[in-house]
């Protein structure tokens, strides 16, 4: 029995993606009540699950299986290859999802690069108003409300998801194209109203009122 052949029957019965941690545990909880059948595994390190985790994903493209392990922002999975994609599909007849339209992308894509971000300053980079927009994004798990900003109102703002990332393949936000030289980049700011005018006031403290115009 090796390493690699346990962890190959964790992630094929698993229902979710497993992180190295996540795979350490349960191989050293494997046996733990007993005492007849000692578990050879239980200190394993997540190093040696990180080595046999890597060795599996080439042994299986080295084979030319159908299904290959996937390293996912959660943790490691096994899929089925995209090659056989058409026809997998087949077992999974659900409705196509609508897809996005230009302005909710646009609108996903400045939150992606600069969040946290507040609706206000999404609208003056954009120049038009979000809110259909930024709700049909919510209402889809892409974008979440991630806090309050520290200026004048405290507005709320907006961050990308964990199903952002799976949903568009990253591991991580570093892992957008050009991240570093978009989140540089200068982009406008929501201009903040200026304070209304009080009114004027006499020296007795009323207001003044001007006088009609006569005609």
């Amino acid at each position: 029995m090796s390493l690699t052949r346990i962890i190959e029957a964790l992630l094929f019965s698993a229902q979710k993606p497993f992180t190295t941690a996540e795979l350490r545990s349960a191989i050293k909880a494997a046996g733990a009540d007993d005492e007849l059948t000692p578990n050879e595994f239980a200190k394993v390190t997540e190093a040696e699950i990180a080595a046999a985790l890597e060795q599996l994903k080439i042994e299986y493209i080295e084979q030319a299986r159908a299904f290959q392990l996937v390293e996912k922002a959660e943790g490691w999975q096994l899929a089925s290859d995209p090659v056989y994609a058409r026809w997998v599909r087949q077992l999974f007849p659900a409705p196509k999802s609508a897809r996005l339209t230009p302005p909710a992308l646009e609108t996903l894509a400045i939150i992606a690069y600069r969040q946290p971000i507040t609706r206000a300053d999404i609208e003056a980079v954009r120049g038009v108003g979000i809110d259909s927009v930024l709700q049909t994004l919510m209402e889809r798990g892409l974008v979440k409300i991630a806090g309050r900003s520290d200026v004048p109102g405290r507005p709320l703002l907006y961050e990308t998801t964990q199903f952002f990332l799976e949903h568009f393949g990253l591991r991580h936000l570093d892992e957008l194209p050009n991240v570093e030289e978009l989140r540089r980049r200068h982009l406008p700011s929501a201009t903040p109203p200026a304070p209304s005018p009080a009114p004027a006031e006499t020296s007795a403290g009323d207001p003044i009122i001007a006088a009609p115009a006569e005609h």
